[in-house]
């Protein structure tokens, strides 16, 4: 069952993911990138512990967008290599994850942007927390598709970058 959607979630910010991450289930989390941000994270984490299943972190100064896991006290290997990077300061962005068998697939702007490989079973993941340099203005989780209303979707002035 889907949640309520949240619009303009003041920041650092914590949503409930009932249920963990499963197959019928997505993810989105639209925002804008402030023209002076230097980082922010995107984490979905366990909920009884500190673990970090993926931890996705667009380093604007570096132009880079990190992905790791923090589990059991300790950070796994970075993933850095990416086409491209669809977190620009002045820009908004829309992530969504899509859960495939052995991966998590996301995508920006509806383009499949990456893939990362479990290393925690995603129906452990109970919570999503964004923090740092950014602005949301959506979080949702549910069923794979949603209705936004239209003033948060094919908006003409805003230029989304998905992330997938």
């Amino acid at each position: 069952m889907a949640g309520p959607a949240s619009y303009h979630p003041q920041v650092p910010y914590v949503g409930n993911l009932p249920g963990g991450l499963t197959s019928k289930k997505t993810v989105v989390v639209k925002g804008f990138v402030p023209q002076n941000a230097k980082s922010f994270c995107i984490n979905f984490k366990t909920g009884h512990s500190q673990d970090i299943a993926l931890h996705i972190n667009p380093r604007l100064n570096e132009q880079k967008v990190v992905r790791n896991s923090f589990l059991k006290g300790q950070w796994g290997s970075e993933e850095r290599e990416l086409s491209f990077n669809p977190f620009q300061p002045g820009q908004y962005f829309d992530v969504s994850k899509l859960l495939i068998v052995a991966t998590k697939e996301y995508k920006v702007c509806g383009q499949h942007y990456y893939e990362f490989r479990h290393r925690l079973p995603p129906t452990h993941v109970r919570f999503l927390e964004v923090d740092g340099d950014v602005k949301l203005e959506i979080f949702k989780s549910g069923c794979l598709k949603f209705n936004f209303p239209r003033r948060y979707c094919d908006i003409p002035h805003r230029t989304y970058t998905h992330v997938v």
